[in-house]
């Protein structure tokens, strides 16, 4: 053993004079397929994370050469992506609504009386509210009436929203706090009266009578909604939301959180069409953090097309003499558009019929002047007169679709139209007015799972796989585009495109790792996928158990 004591001295000393190498990075995430979603759709199997952000993307074993991270993930050849982002959602009041009682998917108006019964027995004070009743899935396809919800509550108040958020159901007591008489006229909406008598329905811009009366959420109630939406959409891998509609008193509520660490979601918020909200940005300007982007306002040109409140060029076809209406007068739109375009924000309208979208059309073209890089927004887009569709690519209007709406709609949306129908849902003619489209599920009306939109776009199918040949197939997207439409393009459609959408050197790390690759597996699977891991900075928010 003597013998070879110097050799193993001589081998310590050059072992302690080599320089040892120090962590450079913060995570490596290696044996993935990692669609980047760059502007060459590029693929890799492995990217470096430092300080929240995307350092370097290649593979393993340039970056393992290069970088020494505190942490190694090993994807086992899953596929990551970006992070999802839902370019139009209602976050806020997706939150507020999981406590109220549930009422999407129920068959028959008895099913939504039992489900509010229940719901009453845990919740034993104050308003009963509920959400997400639709006349449309149950065999009889009429509007409710109050009475049973008198019988059932006749000192309570209750208003139960329908899943469009367009329409609503109101009993007696509620209706008598709100003081709403038979007959009562009122712009952009309606209170239905049958034989003089009150039904309960009301109807966009009616139903906020009755909801102006139910005392408003505490701060404590908002944060306990903000954080359990934010769960829920981890979850689903989405790391950042777009929040359509809300009030400017949010922000504050929402910088607190996040400067706390306790929100981690990434939030562009859209103020409501409200003179306050427009004099706080006005006087104030834009709202800019790494988790928080507030240049927006969200104004509503019509209501929905399953409660029959969106605007038409024609009649309803299940609905003569009856064209809809506009929730304010053509003057208010005109106004608002002057005025946001005067300070330089960017303008997003609710619009559904083909009427309210040509008018909102030709205001934004009269304030855009032709191309540029405003980038106003048309939400929803839903019906496009043929004739309106270039106006979208003359003036680089944004058409901000959801494409669960067409595979929601697809069953009734012919009775509503006729022959209008294939005027609708038009994503891909869409997409190629300006070379992109921005994807999102305008959750909580529908489903928040971006794989059910990602479904809807290139499947153009329901859950059950109908139709067989897909849905007015021409207007489906590719898997790249759809893609894109829930990462890159939705963060462009937020002025966001360089910060997040992609896995690129500079990016936000966040990204997520799902358990099949949506972008080869079978259509008919890609409803069933779920996300593993979700990351916002680099770090882990969720994880599937």
């Amino acid at each position: 053993m003597k013998r070879f004591l110097p050799a193993l001295l001589l081998l310590a000393a050059a072992v302690a004079c080599k320089p040892q190498k120090e962590y450079n990075a913060d995570l490596l995430v290696k044996n993935a397929v990692v669609y980047t979603v760059d502007s060459t759709f590029t693929t890799a199997n492995a990217f470096v994370v430092s300080n929240g952000r995307i350092q370097a993307v290649g593979s393993a074993d340039s970056l393992e050469d290069k970088y020494l991270a505190r942490e190694v993930i090993d994807a086992q050849g899953k596929a990551v992506y970006p992070g999802f982002i839902d370019a139009h959602a209602h976050f806020m009041e997706y939150g507020l609504g999981l406590q109220d009682a549930n009422l999407v998917g129920l068959k028959s108006w008895e099913a939504v009386l039992d489900t509010v019964k229940n719901y009453a027995t845990h919740k034993t004070e104050g308003w009963i509210i509920g959400w997400g009743w639709d006349q449309n899935i149950w065999a009889n396809k009429a509007f409710p009436n109050k009475a049973k919800l008198d019988s059932l509550f006749p000192v309570r108040p209750v208003i139960l929203n329908r899943i469009d958020g367009h329409a609503a159901i109101a009993n007696q007591a509620a209706l008598n706090i709100a003081g709403v008489k038979p007959g009562q006229k009122i712009v952009g909406g309606t209170v239905e009266t049958i034989d003089g008598k009150l039904t309960g329905i009301l109807i966009d811009n009616a139903v906020g009578i009755v909801t102006r009366k139910i005392p408003a959420p505490t701060e404590q109630m908002v944060q306990t909604a903000l954080l359990a939406a934010q769960k829920n959409c981890f979850e689903a891998g989405l790391t950042t939301v777009d929040d359509c509609g809300v009030p400017y008193q949010l922000i504050n509520v929402i910088a607190q959180l996040q400067h706390k660490g306790d929100l981690k979601m990434r939030l562009y918020l859209m103020l409501a069409d409200q003179k306050e909200n427009y004099d706080y940005l006005f006087k104030r300007g834009a709202y800019k953090t790494p988790g928080l982007n507030v240049r927006a306002f969200k104004v509503y040109a019509d209501g929905a097309l399953g409660s029959r409140g969106a605007c038409l060029l024609k009649p309803y076809t299940d609905q003569p003499k009856w064209n809809g209406f506009l929730k304010s007068p053509k003057a208010h739109f005109e106004e608002v558009a002057k005025k946001i375009a005067a300070h330089g924000f960017q303008m997003a309208t609710h619009a559904i019929g083909d009427s309210a979208n040509r008018l909102m059309l030709k205001i934004y073209a009269a304030n855009l002047k032709g191309k540029n890089d405003k980038r106003w927004r048309i939400e929803h887009a839903q019906i496009i007169d043929p004739t309106d569709v270039k106006l979208f690519g003359d003036n680089n209007i944004i058409p901000s679709v959801q494409p669960t709406h067409a595979t929601s709609d697809m069953s009734w949306a012919g009775k509503r139209l006729g022959a209008r129908l294939k005027n609708g849902y038009i994503y891909k003619t869409l997409m190629k007015q300006n070379g992109w489209i921005p994807l999102g599920t305008d959750f909580p009306v529908e489903n928040i799972n971006p794989m059910y939109t990602f479904y809807a776009a290139v499947e153009r199918k329901d859950l059950k796989g109908q139709p067989v040949d897909g849905f007015q197939m021409e207007n489906a997207l590719d898997r790249q585009e759809a893609l894109r439409g829930m990462t890159i393009w939705a963060a462009k459609a937020n002025f966001e495109e360089h910060e997040k959408g992609s896995i690129e050197p500079g990016k936000f790390a966040d990204f997520v790792i799902l358990d099949q690759d949506i972008m080869k597996a079978k259509g008919s699977d890609l409803p069933n996928i779920k996300v593993l891991k979700t990351y916002v900075n680099g770090v882990k928010v969720y994880e599937k158990k």
